[in-house]
């Protein structure tokens, strides 16, 4: 009769065999099927603990030396807690500034972050093999500049950063808070970060309008060009739709945004200045950045020393007496102190803001650059042509309409109304409206409550004219031909 013998009998009963019958280790090994390593570990057990030590034990250690403490646990949970935007590399930093020793692993504080669901574990995604990572060799050779968005302030207006870093040190050189990130604003973050540090080798941007006239009409210089070359500063511009150039300085966008900006309303853009100028001096001295070897920025860019330290070139700001406005034509352009200079077609009809400075005239079209012109006209005429003001400026009544016949029309959705079979523009915001038309001249002069709303040059057949006068009133007349 077979009986069915168990685990715990079967090493009993080999145990009993080299101890009690003296067969060879090797010989109990191989009829058990086991090696001869594991009939000697079951002879120690068995003299350690008896019976009991052939029962199978859990692997299991008794003890983790290397296990993080409770303690530490706690601290890491408080820290996250206290700043959510502390990663795991970040908390190392403040555990080591502690004093906790020894310092966990930076996978250990980060499944320590996932245990307590303080951080979603993600999947760890791969460098892109064709991106090109490069650094510059030392400090003050080389700034990356650009212009960062969405500082709420308690009015609803969304003011900007005029952003600069130090391309070696990570260090922030500028952030410049501006209501509007106009030409005249940027220059001046250039040149108060220059008159705080120095004069850079060279500056890195994209190809905004406030930085370059590359892609503007007659590629001119601008002002923020124009301060570069003076002050022996050569202007590197990014190739169009090439963000990842400006990596650096995106790379900060997005720090701030994150730990600063989101969220955040400032009463003013004094006040959010205050605010931005606080945390950068907590970037800049006293946290660590991972770029650059987990050093603070402040320790590489104080190695520029004061080979830099030159006092910048830069031309005052343009005062209102440098300043007028005037209304493009039909054919884009203005007329300043006898002469004509090109704004563009698109701006027909709209009001710019025109500056002189330095032999340069700016002009602007609702606080944003659209084109820089080498002074033409005589300066003898320049002060006389700053003075003239618009009808608008002057508070004067706008033109009336001029009298004779007209046909009312009523506006469409797109803003346009119907003559002569030919559309022409009213304004969007005459939508729905009841207006006057009229030929004046060579002209279409379309008017509403007594006051001219836009004047057209006639694009419509002139042999329509008379069919489209029938009809006074816009509509059309309904007779009975019997």
């Amino acid at each position: 009769m077979l009986v069915e013998l168990g685990l715990v009998e079967q090493r009993h009963a080999a145990v009993l065999e080299v101890l009690n019958e003296g067969v060879a280790v090797t010989e109990v090994a191989r009829r058990h099927g086991v090696t001869r390593q594991t009939v000697h570990r079951w002879l120690r057990q068995y003299a350690a603990r008896g019976l009991g030590g052939l029962v199978d034990q859990s692997p299991k250690p008794d003890s983790c030396p290397h296990q993080m403490r409770p303690e530490v646990e706690a601290l890491i949970v408080e820290l996250r807690l206290e700043k959510p935007s502390r990663g795991p590399r970040t908390l190392l930093f403040e555990l080591e500034a502690r004093g906790v020793v020894p310092l966990p692993g930076r996978s250990s504080v980060y499944r320590c972050l996932v245990r307590h669901g303080l951080i979603e574990p993600e999947a760890r995604r791969r460098k892109k093999a064709d991106y090109r990572r490069w650094e510059r060799a030392r400090a003050m050779e080389l700034w990356q500049m650009d212009v960062v968005g969405g500082v709420m302030l308690a009015d609803g207006w969304r003011a900007s950063i005029v952003s600069g870093i130090d391309d070696h040190s990570r260090f922030v050189i500028s952030a410049h808070v501006v209501r509007r990130a106009t030409a005249r604003p940027v220059c001046d973050a250039l040149a108060k970060a220059m008159r705080a540090y120095g004069v850079p080798e060279q500056v890195l941007t994209d190809n905004g309008k406030v930085f370059t006239g590359r892609f503007g009409p007659g590629n001119s210089e601008v002002l923020f060009d124009r301060i570069c070359r003076e002050n022996g500063i050569k202007h590197i511009l990014t190739a169009p739709r090439s963000p990842t150039t400006t990596g650096k300085v995106e790379r900060w966008h997005k720090t701030l945004r994150r730990e600063f900006l989101d969220g955040k309303v400032f009463d003013s853009v004094e006040h959010a200045q205050a605010q931005v100028d606080a945390w950068v001096r907590t970037y800049n001295f006293d946290r660590r950045h991972q770029g650059i070897g987990d050093v603070v920025p402040w320790e590489r860019f104080r190695l520029a020393g004061e080979d830099h330290a030159t006092e910048p070139v830069h031309r005052p700001d343009v005062s209102a007496e440098t300043s007028t406005t005037r209304k493009v034509g039909r054919g884009g352009k203005i007329s300043f102190a006898s002469e004509l200079y090109k704004v563009g077609v698109w701006l027909a009809g709209e009001t710019v803001d025109l500056a002189v400075d330095a032999g340069l005239v700016q002009i602007s079209h609702r606080g944003v650059l659209v084109a820089t012109h080498v002074q033409r006209h005589r300066p003898a005429k320049e002060s006389t042509a700053l003075r003239r003001k618009t009808k608008r400026e002057l508070g004067e009544r706008p033109r009336q309409p001029t009298t004779g016949q007209t046909v009312t029309r009523k506006v469409d959705s797109s803003g346009g109304v119907s003559f002569a079979g030919t559309n022409y523009k009213a304004g969007k915001k005459n939508r729905g409206r009841q207006v006057q038309v009229a030929i004046v001249d060579d002209t279409v002069e379309i008017s509403a409550g007594g006051q001219i709303i836009r004047v057209h040059p006639i694009k419509h057949d002139r042999s329509r004219e008379h069919g489209a006068f029938a009809n006074a009133g816009g509509r059309p007349s309904r007779s009975n031909a019997a």
